[in-house]
């Protein structure tokens, strides 16, 4: 039986255009009448999480930040994992000796030096992902988070520590040479105080290693007391290994790559066809009600 389903946002649980289907809203109302559990589980902070579910009534605990950060339903902050100063220092040094763009993810919202590359990130993983993204919409939702101030423009990222309260909880790397990301993500991986994944092909995302989506996904289980075999997890790429390898029922998008595919145990439909919808309902009636 199904006790607590666990998705993934970018790639998954969103289509192209970053938005949550009628369909996937509907799936994971079922699943909640049921009295399942579900949880986004997502590389992104709770600000950018939070906004593609605005509008419905969907109300769901969060795993941010690839488990950096835990809200609950009321996004109330239940644990978090930062990166300390040297820790960032190895992580800044690396980056910016290959030239590589990043942007910086604190506990009060997201830091950028260029917001023309952040589109063109948005828009990269859509395409490595073999979709067309609508970049004027993506476009506007970047204005519409400098706007309200969860993603902040600034000239200089050395700053940013200096600032009271405030804690760095992820680095997203962004290049589209190849071979550089790789070099960078190597050389990064030799830190054992380091986790290092990916939602896009181009990219890296650089958390502290205890910050990974399936130990925060192990530790809501456990609170729920719900056993590991009892989680369904749906995911389409490197971050979401962590909780897919985890759980008794993993699921990739038929999007998704080949290592997410090797330790699933069910193939979905994309994220344009509503395949975390599909899935929920499938495993559902399979098996909770056999």
């Amino acid at each position: 039986m199904i006790k607590l389903i666990a998705s993934d946002m970018d790639g998954t649980l969103l289509n192209a255009s970053h938005e949550i289907s009628e369909k996937n809203a509907e799936a994971i109302r079922y699943a909640q009448s049921l009295g399942v559990t579900v949880i986004i589980a997502t590389g992104r902070a709770f600000y950018e999480a939070s906004t593609p579910l605005e509008h419905s009534d969907l109300k769901v605990p969060y795993i941010c930040l690839n488990g950096a950060e835990v809200r609950d339903e009321s996004f109330d902050i239940i644990s978090t994992s930062n990166l300390n100063h040297e820790l960032v220092q190895r992580i800044t040094t690396e980056l910016d000796n290959e030239d590589v763009y990043y942007q910086i993810y604190t506990n009060r919202g997201i830091y950028t030096e260029n917001p023309d590359r952040d589109l063109e990130i948005y828009v990269d993983i859509a395409e490595r992902a073999g979709q067309q993204a609508d970049v004027e919409k993506i476009k506007h939702a970047i204005q519409d988070r400098i706007d309200n101030g969860s993603l902040k423009v600034v000239e200089d990222y050395s700053k940013i520590e200096s600032v009271p309260g405030e804690l760095i909880m992820k680095i997203l790397a962004f290049d589209s040479d190849l071979e550089k990301i790789d070099r960078v993500s190597k050389r990064l991986s030799e830190s054992n105080h380091l986790a290092i994944s990916s939602s896009s092909r181009g990219n890296i995302e650089i958390t502290h290693s205890d910050a990974q989506k399936g130990i925060a996904l192990e530790s809501i289980a456990e609170k729920l007391g719900v056993d590991m075999d009892e989680v369904m997890a749906i995911g389409d790429n490197l971050n979401d290994v962590s909780m897919l390898s985890r759980v008794g029922y993993p699921v990739a998008m038929e999007n998704a790559t080949d290592e997410v595919k090797a330790v699933a145990n069910y193939i979905t439909e994309s994220n344009e066809q509503d395949g975390v919808g599909n899935a929920i309902i499938k495993y559902l009636d399979e098996y909770n009600y056999e």
